[in-house]
């Protein structure tokens, strides 16, 4: 919208004879400029509506609800956090508004690339809200079946892949003269781009329903689950800078997407949108984002990594939700073929606070992880 305005005077300047130099305002022309504005715009908005926002859900009664235990005896959640029982939920509307007006004021509204995105986080929070609503009404922690899950997540990335694959967002690989999005770039390996064809759509459904579930599972103490989408929204913010300049894709033998400075832009929103969030979800929390946000935010990862060309590294970068998730298919796994539990309590923070960590501890030290992992996958663009 401010571009729009800024190319709009800049017509009218030189249609009324004036000098169509918009002077300082220039400077918005500035992919820094305009992702540093996005980030303070959400993040300041986030702090003005957050409190209404809380007190809104508060009054619906759309509270947290905790697991209990299915057997008498057994330490459940709702042991170990039954005081956060009635807790403000789907805070995740509130990291949407913040987010989504941050980037209709400081986006090219003209990119393909960010449309995409705004679909992306508009469904997947839908499907989070879908999944708060069922456990709300119901008073029960489960909410949408593991099925109706999947099932929305693979719709979602079908949509997604198809989205990619078929316009021409001149996507390329140099020093090969492969084009488009249906490739797979290896890290550490140079000019190594494998041919996915229609293989493509596997993997973006792979994608987005790991790391919306991922995000999901580790989003079960206060700020931990925001905190390291902080880290992780960073590092793709910059490496989406790098795959939007020809000149660094080209020495550093990424992708160019000529496209992925919008999501520059689109990532300082969600920073700031994150950041503002964090502000009321931090411990003691005032509000959980619940399915509506963690959905959303796995969700959007997965999309912006799928964007750049840089899937792979959300292993790396987004390590923190892989071990967690990994950490509840494991346990699951091992109870049913062996009988037996691996960790006292999945997903993995949970097994540390079973362990006598307290949640401020566990948390500091998830986000300590989380920036290191953020930092060495930046680094690993280098290492070809």
């Amino acid at each position: 919208m401010l571009i729009a305005f800024l190319e709009f005077l800049e017509w009218y300047l030189e249609r009324s004879g004036s000098d169509p130099d918009v002077g300082p305002l220039r400077v918005f022309y500035y992919i820094s400029v305009r992702m540093g504005g996005a980030l303070i715009f959400a993040f300041v908005l986030s702090l003005l509506i957050g409190p209404r926002t809380i007190g809104l859900i508060r009054a619906i009664g759309a509270g947290q609800v905790i697991r209990r235990a299915k057997s008498a005896g057994a330490i459940s959640l709702h042991d170990m956090h039954g005081a956060k029982e009635g807790t403000p939920s789907m805070g995740g509307f509130l990291i949407l508004a913040t987010m989504l007006s941050s980037v209709l004021v400081f986006c090219r509204l003209g990119s393909g690339l960010v449309w995409l995105l705004i679909a992306v986080s508009i469904a997947f929070a839908g499907l989070g809200f879908y999944d708060d609503y069922q456990k709300i009404a119901k008073r029960n922690h489960l909410g949408l079946s593991a099925r109706g899950k999947i099932l929305g997540q693979t719709c979602i990335g079908v949509l997604l892949a198809l989205a990619l694959m078929f316009p021409d967002w001149d996507v390329s690989y140099a020093p090969t003269d492969s084009q488009g999005y249906d490739y797979l770039l290896i890290p550490f390996l140079k000019n190594l781009y494998l041919p996915l064809g229609f293989g493509f759509i596997l993997l973006v459904v792979l994608v987005t329903i790991c790391t919306s579930n991922a995000v999901n599972l580790t989003d079960g103490l206060d700020g931990l689950a925001i905190g390291t989408t902080l880290t992780s929204t960073a590092a793709f913010a910059i490496m989406a800078y790098f795959a939007s300049r020809a000149d660094y894709a080209g020495y550093l033998f990424v992708p160019h997407v000529p496209g992925a400075s919008e999501i520059v832009v689109f990532g300082g929103a969600l920073f700031g949108a994150s950041l503002g969030f964090l502000w009321f979800n931090s411990h003691p929390a005032e509000i959980f984002m619940g399915d509506t946000g963690s959905m959303m935010l796995g969700g959007l990862l997965g999309a912006i990594a799928l964007a750049i060309k840089q899937e792979l590294l959300l292993v790396l970068v987004g390590g923190i939700f892989v071990v967690e998730a990994l950490s509840v298919i494991i346990q699951v796994g091992s109870f049913k073929l062996r009988g037996k539990r691996v960790f006292l309590m999945s997903p993995l923070h949970h097994h540390f606070e079973k362990k006598g960590l307290h949640e401020s501890k566990i948390i500091i030290r998830f986000w300590t992880i989380s920036i290191l992992l953020a930092l060495l996958g930046i680094a690993t663009l280098k290492l070809r």
